[in-house]
């Protein structure tokens, strides 16, 4: 690291030149391929995923995305004749659109007997709706083909007459909020790191880097898109993480490299040793973050491993900003990482020790005087949030959830209420056909399908061409969202479809999307333990190495477990149960997505490792040199806690102001970190962790000898530590007891400076250790 670092600021120019190049070459290349994002929640294997691939390969002209046309009148009937032609010509009008394969009209049946084409014109007449098929699934359609169908609808709205759309495709015409919620975001962050530092290019320069790293990443995961499958989230989502993350990392070099000129380094070599001991400690949470995100690949699930890869490659691009491109633009800047009356007190008074007064102090004084009250306390207020996690539901979250001004919202409940919910959300059933009995079975099976509980409707059977794919469609009485409707397939698949089949060759497949969402979150849920094991042991034994001892992982596994649960609770409360949904601008109360458990366990698990690695750092750092495990805790908490809190702002702020961007996902994402973050800070490591520490004792660091010895080591203190720790470890029982009364008296072994003053045991306001 100190040699990376070196060359960084010596060659300060060509670093960030490179960095400047890469941001552009990514960036042209991704506007000049443009996007390719899929959301394909099908999982090979899963019985809706059978039933999507019977349909495709039986009827090729049901590979188009279905959207939905509503129109509703507030007087007078959808079959007057003014609203008639007005509503035929748009429908005419779109069906010679590029990109839309058929309109189904209800005005093209009347004859039929129905109520309006297969019940398209509501009972009492003032809703309809008509179909547009487009050539092409949504993810592949152009956004302007979309919109000119969207605008062509609109123009038949009137005074009295309402025309709303709906579906995948009309899903993304919706306002994204363009970069309002970055803006935000960057903006407090800035206000936020100024207060800290008290200097304006200092407070810049982790802004600087971060919107490097992101904005490379951003568009380099647009290029990924179009050689595996990413989800149109995801880039979005790599922001989210990869701002918050990367204004920390930078924030806490900036900080060692701030206390290095405040004890009078060049600033040449406080940016060197800023990144040579600062840096390993983020090149170290930059990687628990990649493999908890990485966990998900043994998911073995193509739209899961896409949003994998890309978060990982935001965080891997933010990290190498954070130790190349930030120490250069350090020496940019120079002395002025300092503010004007810092530089005047170095001036006038030259280098003086650090001290950690105020709150940070009193409070670490204050943890180690009362470790059983505080901990009872952080595990009561953690166990609270934690409660509404055990009323999870995972399910389809469709556009009955977006906000109520949206056009997809309004042509949700129009049709809710004019022919029932499940329209929005109707079940297909396909089967390959054999001979006369699986013909006949197919026949009659419509009239035990609307014979069933929880089904309001069933279209007859339709054949293809060949006679040799048949399907039903079949509309629940619920919506697609419900656990009715859950349940209503279900109850199809284990009990009505197997007594049809009965006697005949058919092999009914139940597919639709709530099927398809079901069968998403049943796969998901079956290898969650597995994928919780895998990424709760790696980090375990990331922190081994690391630290050297047995208990320093086991409490960060079940602190990083308690912050999952608290902040699945927080987002199960809002989405689920609708506590400020609606007035956050969410929308109404919902399921939570199916996918979204696995990506939350990931990012929250890595981004909790952050601060379990800068606090315990600084703590082992301490433990090494003196051997005293109070003084190790206190002055660790004292040391860290104001840059963690800190940190813990900016990344909150990040995070929440991702709830403007308008994506219910998203702002699931936003709420969840930001909880998470938040419980994790201020609650976790800064209350519960030292606690737990403080009660016991040296047990902290133990690891058995024969252990220690057959571990590789991955060391992320200073080297002056690393080398009393190995001198440490090669003495006898009483060389050790030696050198830890001198390292104590503050006398070290080797090269270790002696301590300028401890943290008093009384009052504890006076915290004070050297530089290092």
């Amino acid at each position: 690291m100190a040699a990376l670092a070196r060359w960084c600021v010596q060659h300060r120019l060509v670093a960030v030149l490179l960095w400047l190049l890469a941001f552009g070459g990514v960036t042209a290349a991704a506007a000049v391929t443009g996007s390719a994002y899929s959301n394909d929640y099908e999982v090979p294997g899963t019985e809706s995923g059978r039933a999507t691939q019977l349909l495709n390969s039986g009827f090729p002209g049901f590979g188009g995305d279905s959207d939905t046309v509503v129109w509703h009148t507030d007087s007078g009937t959808v079959r007057s004749a003014g609203v008639e032609q007005s509503m035929t010509r748009a429908l005419d009008k779109i069906e010679k659109l590029p990109g839309v394969a058929s309109v189904d009209s209800p005005y093209r049946h009347q004859g039929s007997g129905e109520t309006g084409a297969s019940g398209r014109i509501s009972q009492d007449g003032r809703t309809a709706y008509a179909t547009v098929t487009f050539a092409d699934r949504a993810e592949n359609l152009d956004k302007g083909e979309v919109q000119a169908v969207v605008d062509a609808a609109k123009t038949a709205e009137a005074k009295g007459l309402d025309v709303e759309l709906g579906g995948t495709a009309v899903a993304l015409t919706k306002p994204s909020g363009g970069h309002t919620a970055e803006i935000v975001g960057v903006a407090v962050a800035a206000v936020v790191l100024f207060l800290a530092f008290g200097s304006l290019a200092a407070s810049m320069l982790p802004i600087a880097t971060a919107l490097v790293g992101v904005g490379t990443a951003y568009f380099g995961i647009v290029l990924l898109g179009h050689a595996m499958t990413v989800a149109d989230f995801a880039p979005m989502l790599g922001m989210l993480v990869g701002l918050g993350v990367g204004i920390d990392y930078a924030l806490f070099i900036v900080t060692r490299h701030r206390r290095g000129l405040k004890r009078g380094l060049p600033v040449a070599e406080a940016a060197q040793n800023a990144v040579a001991t600062t840096g390993r400690a983020v090149v170290f949470a930059g990687a628990t973050v990649c493999i908890a995100l990485l966990g998900m690949l043994i998911l073995r699930l193509n739209f899961l491993n896409g949003v994998a890869i890309a978060a990982s490659l935001t965080v891997v691009l933010t990290v190498a900003a954070s130790v190349t491109l930030l120490p250069a633009l350090l020496s940019f800047i120079g002395p002025r990482a300092l503010s004007r009356r810092e530089r005047r007190r170095l001036e006038e008074h030259g280098p003086e020790p650090e001290v950690a007064t105020g709150f940070a102090a009193r409070w670490s004084a204050f943890v180690e005087r009362h470790p059983k009250l505080l901990g009872v306390v952080a595990v009561v207020v953690m166990a609270v949030l934690a409660l509404p996690t055990l009323s999870l539901h995972l399910g389809t979250s469709d556009q009955g959830n977006d906000p109520k001004t949206t056009t997809t919202r309004q042509a949700y409940d129009l049709i809710s209420e004019g022919f029932g919910p499940g329209v929005n959300g109707p079940l297909t059933l396909v089967t390959k056909v054999g001979g006369a009995e699986d013909r006949l079975a197919l026949d009659n099976l419509d009239a035990t399908l609307r014979a069933t509980e929880g089904v309001a409707s069933a279209t007859p059977v339709t054949y293809n061409g060949a006679g040799d794919t048949a399907f039903l469609t079949v509309v629940p009485a619920s919506a697609p969202q419900s656990q009715k409707t859950s349940d209503l397939v279900d109850r199809l698949r284990t009990d009505v479809l197997p007594r049809a089949e009965s006697g005949t060759g058919l092999d009914v497949q139940a597919g639709g999307v709530t099927a398809s969402y079901d069968d998403f979150a049943d796969v998901i849920i079956g290898k969650l333990p597995l994928f919780v094991g895998v990424v709760i042991s790696l980090g375990c034994v990331l922190l081994l190495l690391a630290f050297r001892s047995i208990g320093i992982p086991l409490k960060a596994a079940a602190m990083n477990v308690a912050a999952v649960a608290a902040a699945f609770g927080v987002v199960v409360a809002i989405f689920q149960w609708g506590w400020g949904s609606e007035l956050l601008g969410l929308g109404r109360a919902g399921p939570i997505e199916p996918f979204l458990p696995v990506i939350m366990v990931s990012v929250l698990f890595g981004l909790s490792m952050d601060y379990q690695v800068f606090l315990v750092s600084r703590m082992y750092e301490e433990w090494l040199e003196t051997g005293d495990n109070r003084r190790a805790v206190r002055v660790g908490l004292a040391e860290t806690s104001r840059v963690i809190n800190s940190a813990a702002v900016i990344m909150i702020s990040v995070f929440l102001a991702f709830v403007l961007s308008g994506d219910r996902v998203i702002a699931m994402f936003g709420i969840a970190l930001a909880s998470a973050v938040a419980l994790d800070a201020f609650v976790l490591r800064t209350l519960l962790v030292p606690a737990l520490m403080h009660l016991l004792g040296d047990a902290n660091w133990w690891l058995p000898r024969a252990l220690d010895k057959r571990l590789p080591r991955i060391s992320i203190e200073p080297p002056e530590c690393r080398a009393a720790h190995e001198r440490l470890a090669e003495a006898t029982d009483a060389e050790a007891a030696a050198v830890l009364g001198r390292a104590a008296a503050g006398t070290g072994p080797g090269d270790l400076e002696p301590e300028d003053a401890g943290v008093t045991e009384a009052g504890g306001t006076d915290v004070t250790t050297k530089e290092r």
